[in-house]
């Protein structure tokens, strides 16, 4: 898919290396990485955290191969995913604090428009989550209920 606000085609990404078998150098069985896993959701850390902190201190390259299941799928089975998707409740954080900026200078003109670029983000990626089932159909982006679930979670 091409890049959304340039004129690149967005081919150009990082791989992983191709790996035969699951090599789990941690020496942790599945079970002790998925509570390693709720452990840290329970202590209010995101999706992309968790993976860091397994990387640094546990030394989990791979949540995928180590344990057969993506970490989103282990934190679903729990019941601690999100009912948004991180991805979109980072660009929502994001919006909200170019808001905040807008509020104080509202003449930032290049702040006006990257304001525009993140929404455009968020709606765009708002009707991929309703098609897939991640979010209710009838859901829509509103700026001030944003800053309501930004500012609670904050």
């Amino acid at each position: 898919m091409a890049r959304m606000h340039t004129k690149k085609k967005g081919r150009s990404r990082s791989r992983k290396p191709l790996m035969e078998s699951a090599s789990n150098d941690s020496g942790l069985s599945k079970e002790q990485i998925s509570e390693l896993v709720e452990g840290y959701a329970k202590q209010g850390m995101g999706p992309a955290l968790i993976g860091e902190k397994l990387k640094r201190e546990h030394k989990v390259m791979y949540i995928r191969q180590a344990t057969g299941q993506r970490l989103m799928t282990i934190l679903k089975e729990k019941g601690m995913a999100g009912q948004i998707p991180p991805d979109m409740l980072q660009l929502m954080k994001k919006a909200v604090g170019i808001r905040a900026h807008l509020v104080k200078n509202n003449k930032d003109v290049h702040g006006k428009v990257r304001l525009g670029r993140v929404e455009s983000k968020i709606w765009r990626l708002s009707k991929y989550y309703m098609r897939t089932g991640s979010l209710p159909k009838g859901w829509r982006y509103d700026p001030q209920q944003a800053e309501l679930l930004i500012r609670g979670k904050a």
